[in-house]
C-alpha cells in the first residue's frame, strides 16, 4: 500500500520537530544533542522531546507505541507485547541506535548486534524521552549510526509529589504503576515502580496458543547537595521480565506454537560526583556507569535447563568538564574507559575501549550557535578511530529557525561478531556513517502553531553482516538513506491540541548483489496525526491515527508487508482534583498487519483505569 499523496502532502503544510509537548520550546532543555544541557534552539541537530504529560495524554504503556509516531522512526516487533522490537531511525539497522537510560549506555553486549530489545522499555519511570535524530557518535561513542534514543526517569522534586495509576483491558491485561519524589534538607529523591501482566496473543501468526508477558520494574534516583557547588547524584534502573515465544520445533523445523519463553533481567546503575567552579562557569562530573543484562530462553518440552544463556555486562568510567570561558564560547571535554563482557555460559568475551572527546560550542552573534566536535576511540580490538561532527542554528527575529549539522557515526564490532567460535572475526573494521542534514523551522501566531521541515543524507560503509560464503562475519554491507521529514504542533484553541509528523525515508542496499533493493522492513512513507481536546468541565477526549506504507520483510526483497493504519481514540475524565478515569481503544478498526513476516499482531484491544496524582 503506499501512502496517498494527498495526505503527504497536505501533512507537510503542517510540519514541526516535536510531538503535542510544550509549545514555548525555547525553556526545552536537551542533554542528547552534545552530553550537557543546552537550549534545543542552540543545536543544529534534529532532537524530539516527549514529556511526562505527552505519556499520560496518550496512555502509553509499551514506550515504542509513542516513539513509532515520531518522525524518522519505524518500529518492528515479533508478536505481541514483550517479544522481541527493535527501533530503527532514518532507516538504519536497529543495532544502529544507541539506547541511553539515564545517561547509561543500555545496547545489549550479549546479542549478535549489540542492539538494546525496546520490548522490555515500559513507561512506568519514563519521565521524559529524546530523540536524536542522525550520526550522534562524539559525546556517546560507538552505535549511534542511526541515532540516539535517551530515556530519562523522575528526577528528584523539591516538594512531595506522587503519581499512581492501575488499568485493566482485553486479554487479561493488568498494568499498574506509580511514583514518589520529595526532598528533606540536603537530600531529594524519586523512586518509581511498576507492574504489567497480559495474556498476550500467538507470536506465530497461525498459531492458536496465546503467548503472554509478564514484567516487574522500578527505577530511583537520589541527590545529595554537600554544598551549593559540590553535588552526588546516584541513579538506578531494574526490570525482571518474562515472556512466551514461539519457535522452530523438530522434525519439520517450521515456524509453529511452542512452549518457549525467556526471561530478562536488567540492571542499570549511574554514580556521579558534579562540583561547580567559578561562580558555575567550570562544570566537573565524574562517574560510574554499569549496565547488566541477564537472558535466558527455555524450552518446557526439553527440559528445566535453558536452551541459551546471554549475560552482557558493561562497566564505563567517565570525566566530562563544561567550561564556559565567556558567553559566547563553550567547551566541552570528556575523557572515560569501557569495559565489557559477554559469556554464552561456555566462552567469555571482553574488551576495553579508552576516548576522548571534545566540543566548542560558539554563539557568536545573537541567535546564532555553532558546534564543532571530535572524538578518538582507541580499542582493544580494532585500534583507535576518530570522528567528527559540526552543526549551526540560526533564528531569526521573524521565529524563523535554520538548522544544519554533519555528523560522522561508527559502531565498533561486537564481542559475538569478532570472537564467537567458528563465526567471530577478530580482524573486523567498525561500521562507519557519514551523515548531513538541514531543515527550517518556523512559529506563527506567537508560538501557537510550529512547523519544520528537515533534509537527511546518510551513507554507512563497512557494515558488518553474515557472510553465507565463508559463514563469518564479515565487513560486506553498504547502504544509503535519505528523505524528508515534516511535523506539526498547533493548538488552534484553548485546550485543542494537535500534532503530526511525515517521514519519506529512501533506504537502499548498496552490498554486492543487492544493489538498488530495499532495505528490510523499513517503510517508505509514514505519516501520524494525533488530536486531543480538553472541555471546560475537563473531559479530554483525543485520537491517533498511524499511517505505514509497504515494505519488504527480506533483502532479496520478495517477502512484502503491505502497509497498514491503526487509529487509537481516548478519553479522560478528572473526578476532583487529585483523580481521574481513562480509557482507550487501541486498533479501533481491527487492522489485520504485519511489521515481520509470519508474526502476529495485536488486534482491536480496550482498556480503562484509574489515575491519581497528588502534589
Amino acid at each position: 500500500m503506499k501512502i496517498i499523496h494527498w495526505l503527504a502532502a497536505s501533512t507537510a503544510l503542517i510540519a514541526a520537530p516535536a510531538l503535542a509537548q510544550d509549545l514555548d520550546r525555547d525553556r526545552d532543555i536537551v542533554v542528547t544533542a552534545s552530553g550537557v544541557p543546552q537550549d534545543v534552539d542552540t543545536t543544529g541537530q534534529a532532537v524530539t522531546i516527549i514529556d511526562r504529560d505527552t505519556i499520560e495524554q496518550r496512555q502509553t504503556v509499551v514506550l515504542t507505541d509513542l516513539l513509532q509516531t515520531t518522525p524518522g522512526i519505524t518500529v518492528t516487533r515479533n508478536g505481541g507485547i514483550g517479544t522481541l522490537t527493535a527501533v530503527r531511525i532514518r532507516g538504519a539497522e536497529g543495532d544502529q541506535t544507541l539506547t541511553l537510560i539515564d545517561g547509561v549506555r543500555v545496547n545489549d553486549p550479549s546479542s549478535t548486534g549489540g542492539a538494546f530489545d525496546f520490548a522490555n522499555l515500559l513507561s512506568a519511570s519514563v519521565e521524559r524521552v529524546e530523540i536524536l535524530r542522525g550520526p550522534n557518535s562524539v559525546p556517546w561513542g560507538s552505535q549511534a549510526i542511526g541515532g540516539v534514543v535517551n530515556v530519562i526517569t523522575q528526577a528528584p522534586t523539591q516538594g512531595l509529589q506522587a503519581r499512581g495509576n492501575v488499568e485493566y483491558g482485553d486479554m487479561d491485561t493488568l498494568f499498574a504503576s506509580g511514583g514518589v519524589s520529595g526532598s528533606s534538607g540536603i537530600v531529594s529523591g524519586s523512586l518509581t515502580g511498576g507492574y504489567l501482566r497480559t495474556d498476550g496473543i500467538s507470536a506465530y501468526d497461525q498459531g492458536s496458543e496465546r503467548d503472554g508477558y509478564r514484567q516487574y520494574g522500578a527505577s530511583g534516583r537520589v541527590e545529595v547537595a554537600f554544598a551549593p557547588n559540590l553535588r552526588l547524584d546516584l541513579r538506578g534502573y531494574w526490570a525482571d521480565s518474562r515472556t512466551d515465544l514461539d519457535g522452530f520445533p523438530a522434525p519439520t523445523c517450521a515456524f509453529a506454537d511452542t512452549r518457549e519463553y525467556s526471561t530478562a533481567q536488567e540492571l542499570y546503575g549511574y554514580a556521579g560526583l558534579h562540583a561547580d567552579f567559578a561562580d558555575g562557569r567550570f562544570r566537573n562530573t565524574i562517574a560510574f556507569q554499569i549496565a547488566d543484562i541477564n537472558r535466558d530462553n527455555l524450552d518446557r518440552d526439553l527440559g528445566a535447563e535453558p536452551q541459551f544463556i546471554g549475560r552482557g555486562r558493561s562497566e564505563r568510567y567517565t570525566y566530562k568538564g563544561d567550561f564556559q570561558a565567556i558567553d559566547a564560547v563553550r567547551l566541552v571535554a570528556g575523557v572515560e574507559h569501557e569495559d565489557t563482557r559477554f559469556s554464552d555460559g561456555f566462552d567469555r568475551f571482553s574488551r576495553g575501549v579508552t576516548s576522548v572527546w571534545g566540543e566548542l560550542i560558539l554563539t557568536p552573534v545573537e541567535g546564532l550557535a555553532v558546534t564543532g566536535a571530535v572524538r578518538h576511540d582507541d580499542d582493544d580490538a580494532f585500534g583507535g578511530h576518530t570522528t567528527f561532527a559540526a552543526n549551526a542554528a540560526y533564528t531569526l527575529p521573524t521565529g524563523t529557525t535554520l538548522r544544519a549539522s554533519y555528523a560522522e557515526g561508527f559502531k565498533a564490532p561486537t564481542l559475538y561478531q569478532l570472537y564467537a567460535p567458528f563465526y567471530g572475526t577478530p580482524t573486523l573494521d567498525p561500521e562507519t556513517a557519514k551523515s548531513w542534514d538541514a531543515g527550517v523551522e518556523q512559529k506563527l501566531i506567537g508560538d501557537q502553531l510550529v512547523a519544520s521541515a528537515t533534509y537527511f543524507n546518510r551513507k554507512t560503509r563497512n557494515q558488518i553482516d553474515f557472510d553465507s560464503l565463508t559463514f563469518t562475519y564479515s565487513n560486506i554491507a553498504r547502504t544509503r538513506a535519505e528523505g524528508v521529514e515534516l511535523g506539526l504542533v498547533m493548538r488552534p484553541a484553548q485546550g485543542f491540541t494537535i500534532s503530526g509528523s511525515y517521514s519519506h525515508i529512501d533506504s537502499e542496499n548498496r552490498s554486492e548483489g543487492f544493489v538498488g533493493n530495499d532495505l528490510a522492513r523499513r517503510p517508505e512513507d509514514m505519516v501520524s496525526m494525533s488530536a486531543d481536546y480538553r472541555f471546560p468541565f475537563g473531559l479530554g477526549l483525543g485520537g491517533t491515527v498511524l499511517v505505514v506504507g509497504d515494505s519488504f520483510d527480506n533483502a532479496a526483497n520478495t517477502v512484502r508487508l503491505d502497509g497498514y493504519t491503526i487509529t487509537n481514540i481516548r478519553a479522560e475524565l478528572p473526578l476532583g482534583d487529585r483523580f481521574s478515569l481513562y480509557g482507550r481503544v487501541e486498533n479501533l478498526f481491527d487492522a489485520d498487519y504485519r511489521t515481520v513476516a509470519n508474526y502476529g499482531t495485536i488486534g482491536r484491544a480496550v482498556y480503562g483505569g484509574v489515575r491519581v496524582k497528588l502534589d
